[in-house]
C-alpha cells in the first residue's frame, strides 16, 4: 500500500543511543553520511520547520508542516511541538501514533557540465534528516511550556516582545489554546543524507563549489557546506 511504501522511503544514520530498524536502508550511501553527531543535531536546530507525517485509519498518508524542537532527555531524543486539533492529521495520529518527521535544508541543482567528466548524470545537492518515532499528545501545562519556547525562540529570545507567550493577552491565549494541542515524539531512529558531491573527484568538487558560489542564494549556502568538508575529503589539495 502507498503508506507502507512511504515509510520505507528512508535515510540511514543513527545517533548512538537511537535504535534503528535495519530493514530501512533505502539510501545507505556512506559518502553522504556525516560523522559528527553534533553537526546533525545542529542541522535539526537550524531547520525546525519540519514535515510531520503519518497514516490514518484507512492507511492513507497525512502530513502537516510545523516548527519542531529536539531535546535529549535520559539518553533519548525527544521532539516537541504543537498542532491544530481535529484536523485530518490530528485524527490520524490519534489512531496511529507512528510518525515520520522530515527536516530539510537548502538544496540546489548540480549540472554534469561542471564535472571533469561530463558524461555522468546531473544531480541535486541537499541536506535532510528523517526522525521516526511515536507521537504522544500532552496536557495544557505542557502546551504552555511549548508555546513559551516557540515564541521565545522565534522572537530571538526577546522576552520584551509583545508576541512572547507571557506577554500575550490572557483572554486571547485561552481562546486560541482551545484549538491546539501539544505533542512529543520519542525518536526511535534518526537518519540523514547530506548529499554534497562527496563522491566527486577533487577537480569536479572544486568546480561545483565555484559554480554554486557564483549563483548565490541556496547555491552559495550549499557551496559553504561543501567548503567545510574540503580538507577532510581532499587533504592533499584542499586549496
Amino acid at each position: 500500500m502507498l503508506c507502507n511504501y512511504f515509510f520505507k522511503f528512508s535515510f540511514k544514520k543513527t545517533i548512538p543511543f537511537v535504535s534503528l530498524n535495519k530493514k530501512n536502508n533505502m539510501y545507505d550511501l556512506p559518502d553522504y553520511k556525516e560523522k559528527n553527531d553534533k553537526v546533525i543535531k545542529q542541522f535539526v536546530d537550524d531547520n525546525p520547520f519540519a514535515f510531520l507525517s503519518g497514516c490514518d485509519k484507512d492507511n492513507k498518508p497525512v502530513a502537516t508542516q510545523i516548527p519542531v524542537f529536539i531535546e535529549e532527555e535520559n539518553g533519548k531524543q525527544i521532539l516537541r511541538g504543537h498542532i491544530m486539533k481535529n484536523t485530518d492529521h490530528h485524527q490520524a495520529f490519534l489512531y496511529n501514533p507512528n510518525v515520520l518527521v522530515v527536516f530539510t535544508g537548502h538544496h540546489t541543482y548540480v549540472s554534469a557540465t561542471w564535472y571533469s567528466n561530463p558524461n555522468i548524470a546531473s544531480t541535486w545537492n541537499y541536506m535532510s534528516v528523517h526522525a521516526k518515532g511515536v507521537i504522544k499528545f500532552l496536557d495544557d501545562i505542557a502546551l504552555v511550556d511549548i508555546l513559551r519556547k516557540t515564541t521565545l525562540h522565534f522572537e530571538n529570545y526577546n522576552k520584551q516582545s509583545t508576541t512572547y507567550f507571557d506577554n500575550v493577552d490572557e483572554a486571547f491565549k485561552q481562546k486560541f489554546m482551545k484549538a491546539i494541542v501539544a505533542f512529543q515524539i520519542e525518536v526511535t531512529s534518526l537518519e540523514h543524507v547530506f548529499k554534497l558531491s562527496q563522491d566527486r573527484d577533487a577537480e569536479s568538487y572544486k568546480s561545483i563549489k565555484e559554480k554554486l558560489t557564483q549563483q548565490g542564494g541556496c547555491g552559495q549556502i550549499i557551496a559553504n557546506e561543501m567548503e567545510k568538508r574540503t580538507k577532510e575529503l581532499f587533504p592533499d589539495n584542499a586549496n
